[in-house]
């Protein structure tokens, strides 16, 4: 029997460029004027109601060749943030901290199994659980998305550790914290916008998007130890059993070499400067402001943790050099959470939060400057393919601008909605919000593409804002996670090492689940009364 081959992710990629690129030739150019808007104390450029307007047309032909290097330039961020974090991490899997850290997880989960409870239950399956809780919450109340990328790189090691595959451990961060996002409960670029853009209270309607975020999460929970205790029963009955072989090979040579290193001079300078540092930032920011939702609690959150550096930090250091470098990884990921709530960080400071890990990490094993650079640049060297598949996905946005068709797409989609009644209009307007998510997979973007359309037109229909709003939530975030315009789903693909044609085959019949799920829990929203809505 012939094994039809998938085509590998450049092709179907580069195809789609060619699809969008025809699609040029045949949609009539189009635009909507917009205007410039304060939403929430920030400038957002969004449209001007019933302005669309046929324009000179654009069509694509040899530009094609060029959108590789514009979709660099669309995406440098991401792309130099993949490079980054790949470079620094893989500093730190040379110390094998990680790697002790991970065993010596297993070992101590394998002991808790000796209790009834936790034997019946199955402490894999806590574990799961709450890290796919943890992380559909960050996407819910913060909007994690790009963040995902620096985790993937640990939870998919610890996913192979525990028995499953690298799907698995895909699914427990960026899947959980995409399906937080569709299910945003306090998400600043996705609800904060959308709201501020539909003239209503910020973060009304908490209740009901937080019982659909309980709704979503438990699913997802539900779905992910069904597969994982197949995988786990049959390990080759997963897709990427082969490929895996890379993280397996990996797990066998840590677990091989795996003996702890006595504290070098080098940790504990490492330790000073970093304890220096802190304190000089606990000095400068004594406070820190937290906004959760429309309400903001401020505590000397830096400080706090400087002083549980010191300590931890000391502890680690007279124990060995990995106990101190897991330390560090987990303080970057507690002042990670900081910067982002507190502060606002981004891929700059994220990045560069990171690359201080990666280098103290590589000064604290006792490596020299040059040695460093090099695991620096094997790291980053591992992340060029998927740099570039997520470089190729910023061409097909290209593309659709260039071409002047994506403000046509929207506006033809809209006017289906003219003759619908509520509940049909509502899940049109999903379902265009969905279709759209596929070619613009920016939330804040796409909430100033549609919500000046789409409010208006709600109250035209009798449909409450707050209904639209969720149908915009649920349309932006379920299809990010198979959207091949999506730089951060290429490069957690990419981190994680399983090919987009192997995920879309896998992911698409839970993709459809959720978008029907999401339809369910909208048409509440119409036909019972809700607070907010």
């Amino acid at each position: 029997m012939k094994v039809r081959k998938i085509p590998h992710t450049y092709t179907i990629i580069s195809v789609i460029i060619l699809i969008c690129a025809i699609l040029s030739w045949i949609i009539p150019a189009g635009e909507y004027d917009r205007e410039t808007r304060i939403v929430n104390g920030s400038e957002r450029t969004v449209i001007v109601e019933n302005s669309f307007h046929n324009v000179d047309p654009s069509p694509q032909s040899w530009q094609v060749f060029g959108v590789l290097l514009d979709g660099f330039e669309k995406q440098a961020g991401i792309i130099a943030f993949l490079l980054i974090i790949g470079g620094a991490f893989q500093i730190m899997n040379t110390t094998r901290a990680i790697d002790t850290g991970i065993l010596s997880f297993l070992n101590n989960a394998q002991k808790i199994e000796k209790y009834g409870f936790f034997r019946k239950i199955g402490v894999n399956n806590i574990v799961i659980s709450l890290i796919i809780i943890l992380f559909s919450l960050f996407g819910a109340v913060f909007g994690m998305s790009e963040e995902t990328l620096a985790f993937v790189i640990i939870i998919v090691p610890l996913a192979i550790s525990m028995g499953y595959d690298s799907i698995t451990g895909l699914c427990m961060v960026y899947v959980a914290a995409h399906v937080g996002f569709s299910g945003a409960i306090l998400n600043p670029f996705t609800i904060g916008i959308a709201q501020g853009l539909s003239d209503l209270p910020l973060f009304s309607g908490f209740g009901y998007r937080l019982f659909c975020w309980i709704v979503l999460t438990t699913i997802l929970i539900i779905f992910v130890l069904l597969y994982a205790s197949k995988i786990k029963k049959n390990p080759q009955a997963s897709p990427m059993y082969n490929a895996d072989v890379y993280w397996r090979q990996k797990e066998s040579d840590a677990s091989g070499t795996m003996t702890a290193t006595q504290t070098t001079r080098s940790a504990w300078i490492s330790y000073g400067l970093l304890l220096i540092s802190l304190i000089l930032f606990a000095v400068f920011y004594p406070t820190t402001a937290f906004s959760v939702g429309t309400n903001t609690v401020s505590f000397p959150a830096i400080p706090l943790f400087t002083a549980l550096y010191a300590l931890t930090g000391y502890l680690g250091l007279r124990k060995s050099n990995q106990l101190f470098i897991l330390n560090l990884l987990g303080y970057t990921i507690v002042f990670l959470i900081i910067g982002v709530m507190g502060y606002g960080w981004y891929l700059t400071e994220i990045s560069a939060i990171f690359l201080a890990m990666g280098i103290f990490s590589g000064f604290a094993n006792n490596e020299n400057a040059d040695a460093i650079i090099a695991q620096f640049l094997t790291g980053a060297k591992d992340m060029l393919s998927a740099a570039i598949v997520v470089g190729l996905a910023g061409g097909i946005i290209q593309i659709l601008q260039d071409g002047r068709i994506i403000d046509p797409i929207l506006h033809n989609l809209a006017t289906l909605m003219d003759s619908a009644g509520k509940v049909v209009s509502l899940g049109m307007m999903y379902m265009i919000q969905t279709t759209i998510n596929i070619i613009i997979p920016s939330g804040s973007a796409k909430a100033a593409l549609t919500m000046p359309i789409m409010a208006p037109f709600s109250d035209v229909i009798g449909i409450s804002r707050q209904a639209t709003v969720m149908a915009f939530q649920f349309g932006d975030g379920f299809t990010n996670m198979i959207t091949p315009t999506s730089g951060v789903l290429m490069g957690a693909l990419g981190m994680a090492r399983i090919p987009y044609e192997v995920w879309v085959k896998w992911f698409y019949k839970i993709l459809i689940l959720f978008i029907l799920i999401g339809m369910v829990l909208l048409i509440p929203t119409v036909l019972i009364p809700l607070d907010g809505f």
